[in-house]
């Protein structure tokens, strides 16, 4: 059957979501137990592809324990291989200790988008290519399509649900051959889709948290990991005048006001953090808009330079809207300069680039300027 028909409906990919993979036979399909990844499984065998399921073990928790149950109870209603693999110590080096070391360094770090460049597209594409299989998939909301070899990725369909930001930082090889069926979709076509395939997870709900930290306590996270609590610090003015002490320069962000456990008078917001003489300035909410940001770590798709002063639209978090901006080649990164200053770029955050829906990837916040 061709990727351009479904039992599903009338196909949602534009010139195909799965272009590079038409010739494509095995596939190895990354389950996280969620209807996500069950109802990609479900698209891509009408299809007419050969799947195996595979869901990744970071953790002994019961959220972990649930969503292999949940996996393997989908892939034998849908009559594939699955398997569950143990990667808890890779996890631990690559994206746990990420975690930590960013937050120490007093950036604000993304571990999904280290996962995403890492494990899902990193680990799961080495074990694809060293078991036989053509490519993989993933069950991100995001299009792809394939010229000359080199990669297309866009916005999904659903702008709710896009997910392009998330893979930004994903080298171009790593998504070459891969797969994602939902980018044509909406996340309620993605649910009936579940529903009428017969699939226990179409109603299961999304998860929204950081999967290592599923309470959300970031800074409790920490703790438990490095044995100890933070160590506190002085709040300072932007003059370097102390105003009194917090918890420790990890437990606080960028452009945060509430929480700061002190009182001034006025409104007052973390404007920068200093891990080196753990301190955390406060100030004003004017302080925090900034004009221009620098980006290390860059890593473009599709494309092999940005040329100083072309003009792309720039998204400095995920649930940030993008800005018009010029970028500029400068010490091996990225000069951003943003026509309208933008509000509270953080350290440690990515920071991606936009033509319309193509994405051209990103690179990690380092510094700001007013």
């Amino acid at each position: 059957m061709s990727p351009s028909t479904s039992i599903h409906g009338e196909a949602k990919s534009c010139d195909s979501d799965h272009f590079s993979v038409i010739k494509m036979s095995k596939i190895l399909v990354a389950m996280s137990g969620g209807v996500d990844s069950s109802a990609a499984l479900s698209i891509l065998l009408d299809e007419g592809h050969t799947l195996s399921g595979i869901t990744f073990v970071i953790d002994d928790s019961e959220a972990g324990s649930l969503a292999v149950r949940d996996a393997a109870e989908v892939a034998r209603r849908l009559g594939i291989p699955h398997e569950k693999l143990d990667i808890s110590e890779v996890f631990r080096r690559q994206v746990k200790e990420y975690f930590v070391r960013s937050y120490e360094a007093g950036e604000t770090p993304n571990p999904c988008v280290v996962c995403n460049r890492e494990i899902k597209f990193g680990l799961l594409c080495d074990l694809a290519a060293e078991r036989g299989f053509d490519g993989v998939a993933t069950g991100h909301y995001v299009r792809k399509t394939v010229s000359d070899g080199r990669v297309c990725l866009m916005r999904a369909a659903d702008e709710r649900k896009d997910q392009s930001y998330m893979l930004a930082h994903v080298p171009e090889a790593s998504l070459l051959n891969a797969v994602f069926p939902l980018g044509g979709y909406t996340k309620d076509e993605i649910r009936r889709i579940a529903a009428d395939t017969g699939l226990s997870v179409a109603d299961k709900k999304d998860s929204q948290d950081i999967c290592f930290v599923p309470d959300g306590d970031y800074v409790g996270f920490l703790t438990r990991y490095r044995g100890r609590e933070p160590d506190g610090g002085d709040y300072v003015d932007p003059d370097g005048r102390v105003l009194g002490r917090h918890m420790g320069q990890e437990c606080y962000t960028i452009g945060q006001r509430k929480g700061l456990g002190i009182a001034l008078g006025r409104h007052m917001f973390v404007l920068d953090k200093n891990a080196k003489s753990n301190t955390v300035t406060l100030g004003d909410s004017d302080a925090l808009m900034k004009r221009e940001i620098i980006l290390r770590c860059v890593n473009l798709i599709g494309r092999d330079r940005i040329c100083d002063g072309e003009r792309l639209d720039v998204k400095i978090r995920y649930a940030h809207r993008a800005a018009p901006a010029e970028l500029f080649n400068v010490d091996g990164g990225l000069r951003v300069v943003f026509g309208t200053p933008q509000r509270a770029p953080s350290p440690g955050q990515l920071a991606v680039m936009y033509a319309g829906d193509v994405v051209f990837g990103g690179g990690i916040i380092c510094g700001s300027a007013k």
